[in-house]
């Protein structure tokens, strides 16, 4: 086991329903230090991707986890719907305990330029990936006591680095993220709470061909 000051340490990782996934890489490196792990996955969404994923791979990610010798579980949760947040943090506290950790793994992505897009193609891209992080990240602060190792850590993508005209949607969403964590690590600095972003860089989850 890696000891990173993680043991009996509570992470609630969002967007985990592949095991080829961003997702189940960073809860596993969880499960390895010795943190107890709850996820989040999204079937809907999961079937609009030409990789899918399995009908029971959520579960058998769970058990995956829980295999590392920690407390482990996972909620299907369409982050898309404000009441979400509480629901989630209320879960998470009855089967695990205060939440130390969250990631903000989980986004909405469908390949749309300008011309293309459209005002409910916006609208779900900004329910997921903007107001869902934004209340959970809420939620967590709202949550926390200012005990040791407070941690909010969001996935982006890169959109200030360079354009991505074919994933408008998207990138204008994720880059708001970047937006968000700067002002929320000030708010919430006084807590003990660190905010960062974390751009993982093109990392193969199933989509990359050979040529790529």
């Amino acid at each position: 086991m890696k000891d990173y000051g993680l043991f009996n340490k509570v992470a609630l990782v969002t967007g985990v329903s592949r095991i080829q996934g961003i997702g189940f890489a960073i809860a596993r490196a969880f499960a390895e230090a010795g943190a107890n792990v709850f996820t989040t996955y999204y079937r809907p969404y999961d079937a609009l991707m030409p990789w899918g994923s399995r009908d029971r791979e959520a579960e058998e990610i769970v058990t995956m986890l829980q295999s590392y010798g920690v407390k482990a579980a996972g909620l299907e949760a369409n982050l898309a719907e404000s009441e979400i947040p509480k629901q989630l943090f209320d879960q998470v506290e009855n089967l695990l305990g205060s939440v130390d950790i969250l990631v903000n793994n989980a986004a909405y992505d469908e390949q749309v330029d300008i011309y293309s897009l459209s005002a409910d193609l916006l609208d779900t891209h900004y329910a997921v990936n903007v107001r869902g992080t934004t209340l959970l990240c809420q939620e967590f602060a709202q949550r926390h006591d200012g005990r040791d190792g407070g941690r909010i850590i969001n996935l982006t993508s890169g959109q200030s680095l360079a354009p991505m005209p074919k994933n408008l949607p998207y990138a204008i969403t994720k880059g708001a993220i970047e937006a968000l964590t700067i002002s929320l690590s000030a708010s919430l600095a006084d807590k003990g709470i660190t905010v960062n972003a974390v751009d993982p860089g093109a990392t193969d989850t199933g989509w990359m061909n050979a040529e790529f």
